[in-house]
């Protein structure tokens, strides 16, 4: 992930087209940006309502609010509204002052200066150790469950082999508070889109009075937090509250005094919500609009209306250790099998776009245009039925079936995931002849399944941390935190190691190529749907939310006006 003399074209658009998503995770995605709220609310050509309660529905609750082991959009959005790392990512995508009020960038070293005002909710102050506390708790192989997001701060010194156990004393990580406000961090090698993913949920500080408490993450009164607004409410399956915090360093930017989220995974109750007036926004990416209902909702509520490409991929992903998906010609047969256009035409709706590859449209190569258009993912395969049935012979074949074991994708709550799970089912049905059973589940318990490889087929999808072919492709590599695909491959790390190391543009954006080549084309290890858009409807009363080119939505600035 490094890059220098041909790499400065490169970062000066990678920065300005925005470093960091957040959220990475696997649920759903989002739309539309404005401006930061408080410019514009100070313009004086709106009048502010008096009541600032947003009211939004996150289709998915979040298992945790712990930022060490967060992994999905949902939790992203929610923890955006409660903490705030070094940096943040202000409307335009650019790094804004966070913790750290200013820095310094010395090739591989970092050293911030922490803001002296900046406090915990509960009025201690924010830390240089802080950081170093919550950083050395994601890198600890100690950690129960393992941090999934180890892996982003493996470009710390020594960062790796500390997680790795290959060294013991934390001491030697390129991390260290030299004094209660100034951090500093020394990389492996230069990483021009480092400090975009200081605003990442995994680097957050963390409280250190709270961390060996086991239930701190998910209760409201256990909860410490740094940034605009503190968790009030959290009841189970019904609804989470997040407050305005006095405490934060920038309340006064902060015009919303309260988040109100419901948690409904029916996406026709909250289109119903929002038709009613209880909700002030719907659908992507913690919400969910139905396929059904797009056409319709597009014309008669065209000013609410909002869809727009973003940086991520929806795709289906097989456990390579599970019958029969361990033989790689099968998962091609499944793969080949699906009608992807006819998918998106008709039962998503929402403009996107068929994928052939991992990496989504939005996400920048060597030359500055975008990976995908340097590279074309239809090179690696096409829709065949009459190929995918001599595969799936040939694989049967080989592994002694006469008949395909028992099978089953599982998805979580969902009516598009159900939709897009009962469509490509029909499609495995008529063109392969085999029955796929299909299996709905709750979010904690999908994601688990998942993380434990307990499953043959499951629902995927994947947004950008930040704008580099890295943020999809290094999740692969072998015993990754975020690999739940079972996928090994020495070739495939040795390329993206290569390419962590690489400081020529040229030759990471060579690896990417190659490995992604390998990774869809040769072992089929998933299967690519679609990329995204993000759609959702928007009061016209409702200002200053911001969406990124990944899809992830940060509410801080928002506010309401009078209507």
């Amino acid at each position: 992930m490094k890059k220098s003399k041909s790499l400065l074209l490169l970062l000066t658009l990678v920065l300005a087209v925005g470093t960091l998503l957040a959220a990475c995770g696997s649920n759903d995605k989002n739309n539309g940006a404005s401006n930061s709220g408080e410019n514009a609310a100070n313009s004086g050509e709106e009048k502010l309502a008096a009541d600032q309660t947003l009211r939004i529905n996150l289709s998915a609750e979040p298992p945790t609010f712990d930022p060490a082991q967060a992994q999905d959009s949902q939790a992203n959005t929610v923890l955006k509204l409660m903490y705030e790392g070094l940096v943040r990512i202000d409307a335009d995508g650019k790094e804004a002052p966070g913790v750290a009020e200013s820095w310094d960038v010395d090739g591989t070293k970092y050293t911030f200066h922490l803001r002296k005002d900046a406090k915990w909710s509960n009025g201690d102050p924010v830390t240089a150790n802080d950081f170093v506390f919550a950083w050395e708790r994601v890198l600890s192989p100690n950690t129960q469950p393992a941090a999934p997001y180890a892996y982003q701060l493996y470009y710390i010194k020594n960062g790796q082999e500390y997680n790795e156990g290959k060294i013991t004393d934390f001491s030697q990580v390129g991390v260290k508070a030299t004094d209660e406000n100034t951090l500093e961090v020394e990389l492996t090698a230069p990483t021009p889109y480092f400090l975009g993913l200081t605003a990442f949920y995994t680097f957050y500080p963390v409280h250190s009075s709270v961390a060996d408490d086991a239930a701190w993450a998910t209760d409201p009164a256990k909860m410490i937090v740094n940034g605009p607004f503190t968790l009030t409410t959290w009841t189970k399956g019904q609804t989470i509250e997040v407050s305005k915090s006095d405490n934060y360093w920038d309340k006064d930017s902060i015009k919303l005094t309260k988040v109100n989220m419901s948690l409904v995974e029916s996406g026709a109750t909250e289109l119903t919500s929002y038709r009613n007036d209880e909700l002030d926004r719907a659908g992507h990416p913690n919400g969910e609009i139905p396929t059904d209902q797009i056409p319709i909702v597009q014309k008669e509520l065209a000013d609410e209306y909002k869809v727009k490409g973003i940086a991520s991929t929806y795709y289906y992903q097989f456990n390579a250790n599970a019958k029969p998906f361990d033989n790689v010609k099968i998962r091609k047969a499944f793969s080949m099998a699906v009608d992807r256009q006819t998918l998106v035409d008709k039962v998503t709706m929402g403009g996107q776009i068929p994928a052939y590859g991992y990496v989504p449209p939005g996400i920048l190569g060597a030359s500055g245009e975008e990976f995908r258009k340097e590279h074309d993912d239809k090179s690696y395969f096409q829709e065949n039925v009459e190929e995918a049935k001599k595969l799936l012979e040939e694989g049967m074949q080989e592994e002694g079936y006469t008949k395909l074991p028992d099978i089953t994708l599982i998805y979580n709550t969902g009516e598009g995931h159900k939709k897009i799970a009962t469509a490509i089912s029909d499609m495995w049905k008529t063109n392969l002849g085999v029955d796929v059973k299909i299996e709905n589940q709750e979010w904690g318990v999908f994601l688990k399944n998942r993380q434990n490889l307990d499953y043959q087929i499951a629902r995927g999808a994947w947004s950008a941390d930040y704008n580099d072919p890295m943020t999809f492709m290094d999740m692969w590599m072998t015993n990754g935190g975020n690999n739940d695909l079972g996928y090994a491959n020495a070739e495939y790390d040795k390329l993206i190691n290569e390419a962590k190391a690489s400081s020529d543009a040229t030759q990471r954006d060579t690896n990417f190529a190659k490995a992604e080549e390998m990774f869809v084309k040769d072992d089929m290890a998933l299967m690519p749907i679609y990329y995204y858009t993000s759609v959702s409807l928007e009061k016209t009363y409702l200002k200053g939310v911001n969406v990124d080119f990944s899809g992830a939505v940060d509410y801080t600035h928002a506010y309401i006006l009078e209507h």
